[in-house]
């Protein structure tokens, strides 16, 4: 009797609905180019066709972008392990331990909107919360502004005060009806982000005259001379209060001057306000250029940050505000405004974020939230005050080469204290002091703690280098 036929093995063919089976010569050979894995491989191949293509955005196409200073800085911070280390670049408040501080109104108004059944996380409109831009509006004009009594004031909520300055210049560089385009001007020098903002909207960028190096104060002069020679209805951006990063404001007789020239020239005013109420603890005091340039009939824009005064850093709460001129077609003119940012914003960001105007807006129209932040920004800013007398006396105290009333002089967080580079360096290395390479500090990294080591440090550098 012959042997039974042999067992042959049924597989499924690609069509997973037939069963073919093998033949002998189907078999897979004992070969290892013919393994699961290559045989997936082999599969793709056929699948894909071609290889994939070429690369655009290679490394030789893309060059590396410097590391942001400021950033940089605070990262060589976190790593020293040196005790003695002090943190004076970063430009948030810290209490007397250098601690992070959350002001007890804006606790009262978190535990407020946590305990508030009504809250809920629905979109904001594309302005924004209208409880908090409204605030906004009479905050920084005051409350009985002739722009917001006369309805040529429009408003958008902002991603803190670089999401305002942005959406400001992208305004300005998409509807300034001025040909050719003009040119916005910056204080020499100015917030470092100022001019990647602007040239990145496609403004081109000039400067003014701003800090006197011999007086380390404001160079009025120059200032004047510059926004002069300006073509007219050039966009010029003035820092409100607390400018960054010099600590020098003009009296409100310097701001009259920079406005008679500004309306002699036909300029076009850009309030930035980070610091209001916290630069001198007064909210009026430091709104009142802004008023004043309203007051006096100027078309303007303002961009509002409320991460300094209210320490909602990480919140971005902010607002773009633009005043119409005065005159028959104003709210007109205000709504047409409005209804571009509109636009504008809601290509780019489509909402603003609620959490931060919700707390905001709770302190900003209670009466008594009002008061009790109006304490807490006298509180921030009086240890500023107190660190640069203490600074200052120090300083004079052990007769370091130099004057140090600038100091005192300067106002808000920064102080430009006049050091150089290779004393900042020598200040870094030795004494792990970290400060931007300009000589800014930032006073809010000073405290009781620490300020009698800063001044040996000071002392030493400078009379190393004097």
């Amino acid at each position: 009797m012959s042997p039974p036929p042999p067992h042959v093995p049924q597989t499924f063919s690609s069509d997973s609905t037939s069963l073919s089976s093998s033949s002998p010569s189907s078999l897979p050979p004992s070969s290892s180019s013919s393994s699961p894995l290559n045989r997936l491989e082999s599969i793709k191949s056929h699948i894909m066709g071609s290889p994939s293509p070429a690369a655009v955005f290679t490394a030789a196409a893309i060059a590396a972008a410097p590391e942001d200073p400021l950033f940089g800085l605070m990262a060589a911070y976190r790593q020293d392990p040196s005790p003695n280390k002090i943190d004076l670049g970063i430009g948030a408040y810290r209490d007397d331990n250098a601690k992070p501080w959350i002001l007890p109104v804006v606790k009262k108004a978190d535990t407020a909107i946590h305990n508030d059944p009504a809250v809920n996380h629905e979109y904001l409109p594309i302005a924004g919360l209208g409880a908090y831009t409204s605030a906004a509006q009479k905050l920084v004009l005051g409350a009985d502004s002739p722009a917001i009594r006369e309805k040529r004031v429009c408003t958008l909520q902002s991603i803190s005060g670089t999401g305002a300055v942005h959406l400001g210049g992208l305004f300005l560089a998409k509807f300034h009806p001025q040909r050719p385009q003009p040119q916005i001007y910056l204080s020499n020098p100015t917030w470092a982000n100022h001019h990647q903002i602007f040239s990145n909207v496609g403004l081109s960028i000039a400067q003014y005259p701003y800090f006197s190096p011999q007086t380390k104060g404001l160079d009025l002069d120059g200032m004047l001379a510059a926004l002069r020679a300006a073509p007219r209805g050039s966009i010029i951006l003035l820092h409100a209060c607390a400018h960054n990063p010099t600590g020098v404001d003009p009296t409100p007789e310097q701001w009259q001057q920079i406005a008679a020239v500004m309306r002699e020239q036909g300029h076009f005013p850009f309030f930035d306000t980070a610091y209001q109420g916290f630069a001198s603890g007064d909210l009026a005091r430091d709104a009142w250029a802004i008023r004043y340039f309203v007051e006096q009939g100027f078309e303007l824009c303002i961009a509002q940050s409320f991460a300094k005064n209210l320490g909602l850093y990480g919140e971005r709460a902010g607002a773009f505000h633009f005043v119409s001129a005065p005159g028959a077609d104003a709210v007109e003119s205000s709504q047409h405004v409005a209804s571009q940012l509109a636009i504008l914003q809601r290509s780019e960001i489509s909402n603003p974020p609620a959490y931060g105007a919700r707390i905001a807006s709770l302190i900003l129209n209670d009466s008594q939230l009002f008061a009790e932040w109006e304490a807490d920004l006298r509180t921030m800013s009086g240890r500023i005050q107190e660190m640069r007398a203490g600074l200052r006396a120090r300083l004079e105290e052990r007769g370091t080469p130099g004057a140090w009333n600038h100091i005192t002089e300067q106002i808000g967080m920064f102080s430009f204290t006049g050091l150089t580079e290779p004393q900042v360096k020598v200040l870094r290395d030795q004494w792990h002091i970290y400060m931007t390479k300009n000589g800014r500090i930032s006073m809010a990294g000073l405290n009781t703690h620490n300020l009698d080591y800063f001044a040996e440090a000071v002392d030493s550098v400078v009379r190393e280098t004097a």
